[in-house]
């Protein structure tokens, strides 16, 4: 994809699969047609899959809507805003049109870096829905993952997030996610992690839910990942104000957000 292409992808946003998203959340199962689906619940549709030859070899697509604009062999989600501009619903056909507004290389102690944003804008009958802006880093092949901050303001409120490896399967079996981080311990270690790696996406769907508890529907959601959580880790959901976070082992941040 260079950057002036555009992808589009059609789906019927069936209930069904957000039932699923939303046992995999933990929460109720019952979706109907029409239904106000939950924020990020636009992760698991549009479906773009590749075949397997061609896969790179983390799992990712090599080239195409996956892959734009770098030629460096590691990905990783960082972070992205996303606005909802009318309730995306289930049910009702979904059309997202996606494209790359920007790319930067850069270099730094860990070698080469890409810093690509993605626009992806859903439309339901002929009205946009919601717009994000996906902001992804590729790096070279031995360069290390970032290790995040450390948090050291107060809480107002936190809570357990109890992950497991069936949830970060299911997840990737409902996003179409095959990359290797995810589910290969050998692969992720390799890669320069600890473990298996929690998605970051999978992260702002939990943290977007915890800040919908307050706020009730959300209009907008700012969040950054900042260092990788890895499966088994002690996590909490964590909010101070209208500030968010995903907190870690030893008070490690992996995600800060801010949520409207």
């Amino acid at each position: 994809m260079s950057q002036s292409q555009s992808i589009t992808l059609n789906d019927r946003a069936d209930p069904a699969r957000a039932e699923a998203l939303l046992v995999t959340l933990g929460k109720s199962a019952s979706v109907e047609v029409g239904a106000v689906l939950p924020p990020f619940a636009h992760l698991v549709y549009f479906w773009d899959p590749a075949p397997a030859n061609g896969l790179g070899t983390d799992g990712h697509p090599s080239a195409g809507s996956a892959a734009p604009m770098s030629d460096l062999p590691l990905r990783m989600w960082t972070g992205g805003r996303v606005q909802w501009h009318a309730p995306f619903r289930a049910g009702i056909a979904a059309r997202k049109v996606s494209r790359p507004v920007g790319v930067t290389r850069k270099s730094g102690r860990s070698g080469k870096l890409d810093f690509v944003t993605i626009r992806h804008e859903v439309f339901q009958r002929g009205a946009l829905v919601l717009t994000e802006d996906q902001d992804l880093v590729y790096r070279e092949a031995g360069s290390d993952a970032a290790e995040g901050p450390v948090e050291t303001g107060e809480a107002d409120e936190r809570r357990a997030l109890k992950l497991d490896a069936a949830t970060l399967f299911r997840f990737s079996a409902l996003t179409f996610n095959a990359h290797r981080i995810h589910y290969d311990v050998e692969y992720a270690r390799e890669a320069g992690y600890g473990g298996i790696v929690v998605h970051a996406p999978l992260l702002a769907t939990v943290l977007a839910g915890f800040a919908a508890e307050h706020l009730g529907a959300l209009s907008a959601f700012t969040f950054r990942a900042t260092a990788p959580l890895i499966l088994g880790d002690v996590a909490w959901l964590c909010r101070a104000g209208d500030r968010y976070w995903v907190e870690g082992s030893r008070r490690r941040v992996s995600m800060t957000a801010e949520a409207r």
